[in-house]
């Protein structure tokens, strides 16, 4: 069964909330946001290239122009492949674990998983940027040495940032699963 609402992000892009449950304790929560725009990028590589001809005649030196494609092109293939993130998902498996990816818009995709031994919980905070509180996903992780304390912070949707009202919707499909687990070894 999935579903999929829209919202928007913390500077107002439209983003897309899938979630997908697989079953009673497995869920993935995706956050997709708006595709790269062949118009800005057609736009931007035209500035680069009209200036880069206004060196060229001013210089007449034909490497400006060689020197222009060819940075345009590796700019945006490093564009592409390690900084626009098109999308963002979350699997919550509450025997096994969290899985985190980020799928690139080149393709290539970021991985990380989390067991949930090592998860203490998923919160959403809160922090002050550009003079704008954001709220943002993060799972706190137990430090083995001390089991009331917290080891590392790991904040999700970094890239997407979706707004508060997206941020409760993940929150209570992540706090449900948790909370099975919870309760689970009590009931045995």
């Amino acid at each position: 069964m999935a579903e999929e609402r829209r919202f928007r992000s913390a500077s107002g892009v439209p983003i897309t909330l899938r979630r997908r449950q697989h079953s009673a304790s497995c869920r993935e929560l995706a956050v997709r946001g708006p595709r790269l725009q062949l118009r800005s990028l057609s736009a931007a590589t035209s500035a680069v290239w009209l200036a880069a001809y206004g060196l060229f005649a001013l210089s007449e030196n034909s490497m400006v122009l060689s020197a222009a494609i060819f940075i345009t092109l590796i700019g945006l293939i490093i564009y592409l492949h390690f900084v626009k993130i098109d999308q963002e998902s979350l699997l919550v498996i509450g025997s096994l674990g969290i899985q985190v990816t980020s799928s690139y818009a080149s393709g290539k995709e970021s991985t990380v998983f989390i067991e949930m031994g090592q998860v203490k919980d998923v919160v959403i905070n809160e922090a002050i940027h550009m003079q704008k509180v954001i709220y943002y996903l993060c799972i706190l992780l137990q430090d083995p040495e001390d089991p009331q304390g917290i080891s590392e912070v790991v904040p999700l949707f970094q890239s997407s940032k979706p707004r508060l009202d997206c941020l409760i919707e993940v929150y209570k499909s992540c706090q449900e699963i948790l909370q099975q687990r919870k309760t689970a070894p009590q009931s045995n």
